[in-house]
Formats: C-alpha cells, sequence, structure tokens
C-alpha cells in the first residue's frame, strides 16, 4: 500500500484598495498527492520570483519536447516545457509533477494498463525510478515539471 503525502493550501482574502476587510477569510485546502492521481489545482503560477533561469535548452526528441530549467534559491528545480504532437516516454530519477498549464496530452504511467487524459489546470505525479508516456495529439502542451525529494 502506497503512503499519501498531505498537504494544505492556505487561501486568505485581501484587498487591493487598501482598506482592511472585517473578517479575514481563510480557507484551508488539503491536497494529497498521490503518483498516477488527476489534480484539479487552483490557478497555476505564471511567474517565479528569485530563481536562476538556465539558458541551455533541455530538447528531447528532435526539438519535439524543449524544456529550460528554473532553479530556486532552497535548491530545487522545476523545469518550463513545451510539448508538440507526438507520442514521447520519459523515465524519471526522481517523483515529478507535471503541471498542465496549457493544452491537452493523454499519459500512461509505467506499470499501468489505461491512459489518462489531462487538460489545462490538471497535474499528475509520476514515481520516482519509473516512467512515462506521454502523448499529444493538436496544438502544443505546456508544462511545469517539479522533480520531489
Amino acid at each position: 500500500m502506497r503512503a499519501l503525502r498531505q498537504q494544505e493550501l492556505i487561501f486568505c482574502s485581501t484587498t487591493t484598495n487598501g482598506i482592511q476587510p472585517r473578517s479575514n477569510l481563510q480557507v484551508v485546502l488539503r491536497v494529497i498527492d498521490l503518483p498516477g492521481a488527476t489534480m484539479k489545482l487552483p490557478r497555476m503560477s505564471d511567474q517565479f520570483q528569485n530563481v536562476t533561469a538556465v539558458a541551455k535548452a533541455n530538447v528531447y526528441f528532435d526539438g519535439k519536447v524543449v524544456s529550460h530549467s528554473i532553479l530556486f534559491a532552497d535548491g530545487s528545480k522545476k523545469t518550463l516545457g513545451l510539448i508538440y504532437p507526438g507520442k514521447f516516454h520519459f523515465g524519471t530519477d526522481k517523483a515529478e509533477r507535471m503541471e498542465i498549464i496549457a493544452g491537452n496530452c493523454t499519459v500512461k504511467l509505467d506499470g499501468q494498463a489505461t491512459t489518462t487524459d489531462y487538460a489545462t489546470g490538471t497535474s499528475f505525479g509520476v514515481p520516482a525510478k519509473s516512467g512515462f508516456d506521454i502523448e499529444v495529439t493538436t496544438g502544443i502542451c505546456e508544462y511545469i515539471c517539479s522533480f520531489i525529494g
């Protein structure tokens, strides 16, 4: 049986006009991270502050998958990438979370018989020392890959 990891995301009410709200509304969203599970996420970040961007691109499959790495002060790393139409297999060293920020794709995790469709605003997890097939049939799929652990 796999262990589940639970995280809490806290959303607080804010104002932009400088007036303090009468009450501070706070919502706690519990997210359970299970590799292979689909999650509908709150609006994903479209900017990352205080990072180092690596100019050299990671180019795979004759340029049909391209990403750039961003490095955070805490030592963590993400890649921001594009997947053009085609079917590709990736292996993983560390566990990964793939967030789809634009477009669509179909994914089959190693060891699973079925595929799952992912659209903008969803994500999937991939266990360490594993892999996945990803297929884009139309358009471009944009993603953020977070390396876990």
